[in-house]
């Protein structure tokens, strides 16, 4: 359904990350190359089909879109000190801090000409909103970060900060080209917001999979790094008080030994951290489809429906 607008996002994506200054470029075309499969901007271009959108606005805003997730990888890479991402070298690894966050900070840049350049102010303010939404809730998750008496609370409010705001956004702007009613537009902004709560809690949750493992993908970045997501505040509020000792070591104090992933596993598997987290993830999911309810049915709805149940399903 998006394939030939994806093809003309991509383009434009190629052509604004090109800079006179050559480390731009080659810094940038790598993190854009190991972003994944366009999930943000498709959700642009698909919201706009279901709004029967005929213009060519939401291209180079699907472009945008992309571009302000690939500068919160750059920046996010280089506040969690990572060394891969997706099973490649982070652009930190290969080029340095300095140059990932100035890189960040030219396609941000990008991404604000390309709002500009649209002419709405409504698009400007949705977007620069949710850019500020996003770094909040980086912010948040530094906060919180190595921190086992985190609540689910505030571990939802991160991820809706961080993650959710931009598949809001990238949904709700679809309806805007369109000069749609705002009550089409809310409901693109509850679908976007929902899967995208619903999307990390499926990865928060796949950190941690046996599924990943039978497929040969690593298992336990999250816990190495000692990152605190939705298993682990489930694990660390039901265990007993050793458990919490073990945690804190391992996630706090970072003071990690060869088995302490497996009993980590073990634990979440004792207190039903996976399967409960996993079952949030499909609550979040459930109110994502029940938000495209405004709309008839149509192949976009269908297409948007269908990437719900593909995040959640992820984890089988």
């Amino acid at each position: 359904m998006t394939g030939k607008d994806l093809e003309a996002v991509n383009a434009i994506i190629l052509e604004h990350m090109q800079s006179e200054v050559d480390l731009i470029p080659q810094l940038a075309g790598h993190i854009i190359a190991a972003g994944g499969k366009r999930l943000r901007p498709m959700l642009t271009l698909a919201s706009a089909r279901l709004c029967d959108y005929r213009g060519r606005r939401h291209l180079p805003l699907a472009a945008c879109v992309e571009f302000i997730h690939t500068a919160t990888l750059l920046h996010d890479d280089v506040v969690d000190e990572s060394d891969l991402r997706r099973g490649l070298a982070t652009a930190n690894a290969l080029w340095g801090n300095k140059s990932s966050v100035l890189v960040g900070d030219f396609l941000f840049s990008r991404a604000f000409q390309l709002m500009v350049s649209d002419g709405s102010l409504e698009v400007l303010r949705i977007l620069s909103d949710a850019s500020a939404i996003i770094a909040e809730g980086e912010v948040l998750q530094l906060m919180t970060s190595n921190d086992t008496e985190t609540t689910e609370d505030s571990y939802l409010r991160v991820i809706s900060a961080k993650t959710a705001a931009l598949f809001a956004a990238a949904c709700r702007i679809g309806a805007v080209v369109a000069e749609r009613p705002d009550a089409e537009e809310l409901a693109l902004y509850r679908y976007g917001r929902s899967f995208g709560i619903a999307f990390q809690l499926v990865d928060d949750v796949l950190d941690y999979s046996a599924r990943q493992a039978e497929l040969g993908k690593a298992i336990g970045d999250d816990f190495r790094e000692g990152k605190i997501t939705l298993p682990v505040v489930l694990a660390f509020a039901r265990g007993d008080e050793a458990e919490r000792r073990f945690w804190r070591r391992c996630l706090e104090d970072l003071e990690q030994e060869e088995p302490d992933l497996h009993r980590a596993l073990d634990l979440m598997a004792r207190h039903d951290a996976l399967e409960d987290a996993m079952a949030r993830a499909k609550h979040y999911g459930a109110q994502a489809r029940t938000a495209l309810q405004a709309f008839a049915d149509s192949p976009a709805r269908r297409a948007l429906t269908e990437a719900v149940d593909f995040c959640v399903d992820r984890a089988y």
